[in-house]
């Protein structure tokens, strides 16, 4: 009887061993196509491609389209998206303030801190005297009273600021084109020394490949300290309960303003797909790419990290 005793308390230590084991949860299969937005700006476009990498090593499929901003929040608030990685803050909550406050949309979280958002010139601009928003009108002639802004909808706070007439760019006019288009105009200037302003933001390869100054004293127009942003990321209502290992993923997903800067000069500069760019550095990050997939597995519930590691090689 004693053996009997011993054979069924082994039995039950071993089956408690297994339940006291975590279990590997996975999605349902109706997760695995994840539905993204970009707007044509590489630092999304960069981040996207890290999102793909990481998405596809893991058994999902990632889809991308391009959209308008306010087409992007309108997706949201339909269901027809499920996740945006671009909201900055505060001058999107500000422009987009009703989904907010209505809670037509779900906050994944932040995935990056520190970013800036506001008018720029080259540094040996600043050099000759335009350090600030009120030093511009002082020298309208020497930028023909433009500055070069990117997709429409992107720069309504500046367009608002010279409507009104503010630090006296009423005369001014704002040109709306693209990133590539506003940096096309950028490179030439720089490679002159001519005279430009300019949207500029970091993180961005501009802040490697050029010596940039970003204005003073635009905090009415774009918040303080030079338009000290967050980067948010966003899903449709209640994603996270319906798919809570991939939206874990995109809440996991912290960058750094580096990590971010020199993914998006090896797109730019190097020609490398966002993909491409997004494997190299992950490569060079292994520690980071360990927190991204803390608690994340596989759609089927199998190692998220040993499965991410396989495909980019590290």
């Amino acid at each position: 009887m004693m053996k009997k005793y011993q054979f069924a308390a082994a039995g039950l230590a071993v089956a408690i061993g297994f339940a006291a084991q975590p279990a590997m949860a996975g999605d349902p299969k109706s997760c695995a196509s994840v539905h993204v937005a970009e707007l044509g700006w590489t630092d999304i476009a960069f981040t996207t491609g890290v999102a793909q990498v990481l998405t596809e090593s893991l058994g999902y499929k990632l889809k991308s389209d391009l959209l308008g901003l306010d087409v992007v929040y309108q997706a949201l608030k339909m269901g027809k998206l499920d996740v945006f990685m671009g909201n900055w803050r505060p001058i999107q909550n500000e422009q987009f303030k009703q989904y907010f406050d209505e809670g037509s949309l779900d906050v994944l979280g932040p995935n990056l801190l520190g970013a800036k958002y506001t008018v720029a010139v080259p540094t040996y601009v600043a050099d000759a005297g335009v350090k600030s928003f009120a030093d511009l009108a002082k020298f309208g002639d020497r930028f023909d009273y433009k500055i070069y802004g990117i997709e429409p909808g992107s720069n309504q706070p500046l367009i608002d600021a010279v409507q009104k007439n503010e630090f006296g760019l009423g005369k001014w006019k704002v040109v709306e084109s693209s990133e590539q288009g506003m940096l096309t105009q950028v490179d030439k200037a720089y490679r002159k020394q001519k005279w430009i302003a300019f949207m500029g933001w970091e993180p961005h390869a501009m802040n490697v490949d050029y010596n940039i100054t970003y204005l003073s004293d635009g905090d009415d127009i774009f918040g303080a300290n030079f338009g000290s942003s967050d980067v948010y990321t966003l899903s449709r209502k209640g994603y996270a309960q319906q798919c809570p290992n991939i939206a874990k993923l995109f809440q996991n997903l912290q960058f750094k303003v580096e990590f971010e800067n020199h993914g998006i000069q090896a797109m730019l500069k190097q020609g490398k797909s966002a993909t491409a760019a997004a494997t190299e550095m992950m490569r060079k990050n292994p520690d980071l790419v360990k927190t991204w997939l803390n608690g994340v597995t596989t759609l089927d519930g199998q190692d998220g990290l040993a499965a991410v590691r396989k495909k980019i090689g590290s």
